[in-house]
């Protein structure tokens, strides 16, 4: 509360100052603990998480004690906690002082979820990063950026911060050139396209293919396999690949260390496996959901159908894609059943109604989560895919007054599930 009001007495020109004031003083108190680390931080629109944990992996595989912080979770070396800040990014204070533990658990390096809310708000300074990457880059926040030229300019600071460091690039994510232009003392670049390309030492994956359990492609000589779903899921993991080899990790440990990944929380994870199946999954950004319904188009059998179960991230921010959120769920779902999802201080009724919108008359509007989660599950039939997105494992539902309601999709889903008696 004191902060909030300390923000709306200060002028909206000092607001940077007293933000960039609050980094400072964090990094004080804490002994700037950052500069005994070797600091990774990964942004972008989709894929931090996922990219952080396999970064994590490639590390811990090669010998190395690693924090890592994302929007999941905290993990500092064998010790982890759940993120229960809904914040990608923790902020100012708190992230120091994880870092502080990184050092006093004697972590070598320290691998971090970058926001452009974090960014923005100057929680990114007095870290001393190595090493930054861009997962991809696609319109969001656009709202609180102002547009999303501004948008890809805060993404940018990150990388002109760190001018004696390695930046790792996505070569196929179409705002890339914007990226390449900030000096670094070296670039290691990915891609998953085959293209002539412009640059040399590119790491490139090769005959890619995916199952309904793993991906497969090849990198140099080496043959990976990845126990995750989604094509989408081989540039987080070029990403981790790249990341370790900027430290000297080789291939052989990068494809060992992924070998062995587990599912990220709430990242096209399955809940449910027959008589139906039940995925939940994040999936804030139109290009994230629309990827996420491809994959299961893909992976459904001949006669049954994709359910989805969706609502808005977010009351108060980025209502230009309610509408879209709509389109893409009808193009690729039988049925679309919106229902709320993090109001804050909008009305829930008025988010549904404008992804309502978009889906037309396959939209299903049902205003309590839980009940439009149960009918999702009374409506499948067996060999039908339900996806639930928005969520992933977030354990709250942000509603008007500032209040939380504990949550999370997947212990509704089977606590739905289980009345079926099936």
């Amino acid at each position: 509360m004191i902060k909030e009001t300390i923000k709306k007495i200060i002028p909206k020109s000092f607001l940077g100052f007293y933000h960039l004031t609050l980094s400072f003083l964090g990094a004080v108190l804490y002994g700037f603990p950052s500069k005994k680390l070797t600091v990774m931080g990964i942004t972008g629109t989709n894929g931090k998480t996922t990219t952080v944990d396999l970064t994590r992996r490639v590390l811990e595989k090669a010998g190395y004690k690693v924090a890592s912080l994302s929007s999941i979770s905290f993990k500092i070396g064998d010790k982890k906690e759940e993120n229960m800040l809904k914040m990608t990014m923790p902020g100012r204070f708190k992230l120091q002082k994880l870092l502080k533990k990184a050092v006093k658990a004697k972590c070598k390096y320290a691998v971090l979820e970058v926001s452009s809310e974090g960014i923005k708000q100057h929680r990114h300074r007095f870290v001393d990063f190595d090493v930054v990457s861009l997962t991809n880059l696609s319109s969001e926040h656009i709202e609180s950026h102002g547009g999303f030229e501004n948008y890809k300019k805060c993404k940018g600071k990150l990388f002109q911060l760190v001018k004696k460091g390695t930046h790792v690039l996505n070569l196929d994510d179409e705002n890339v050139e914007y990226f390449l232009k900030f000096s670094s003392s070296k670039k290691i670049l990915f891609t998953a396209k085959e293209k002539d390309l412009d640059f040399e030492g590119v790491i490139k994956a090769k005959n890619i293919k995916a199952s309904s359990s793993s991906l497969e492609f090849s990198v140099e000589n080496f043959e990976f396999e990845l126990p995750l779903l989604g094509k989408f899921n081989v540039y987080n993991a070029l990403n981790a690949i790249c990341m370790g080899l900027s430290q000297g990790v080789s291939f052989e440990k990068s494809k060992e260390a992924l070998r062995e990944a587990k599912g990220v929380p709430g990242r096209m994870e399955i809940v449910i496996e027959k008589p139906f199946t039940v995925v939940v999954d994040y999936a804030v950004t139109p290009v994230s959901l629309e990827e996420v319904y491809k994959t299961l188009s893909g992976l459904k059998e001949k006669d049954s159908s994709l359910i989805s179960v969706l609502g808005s991230c977010g009351g108060g921010r980025d209502k230009w894609k309610r509408p879209i959120f709509g389109e893409i769920a009808s193009r690729y779902c039988k049925e679309v059943i919106v229902t709320n999802e993090d109001p804050y201080e909008e009305d829930p009724m008025e988010i549904i109604n404008q992804v309502g919108e978009g889906a037309g008359k396959k939209a299903k509007k049902i205003l309590d989560r839980r009940e439009a989660i149960r009918e999702s599950l009374c409506d499948a039939k067996k060999g039908d895919i339900i996806i639930i997105t928005g969520k992933g494992c977030e354990p709250w539902m942000c509603v008007a007054g500032g209040k939380k309601i504990p949550w999370d999709d997947r212990k509704i889903v089977r606590e739905e599930f289980k009345k079926l008696n099936l």
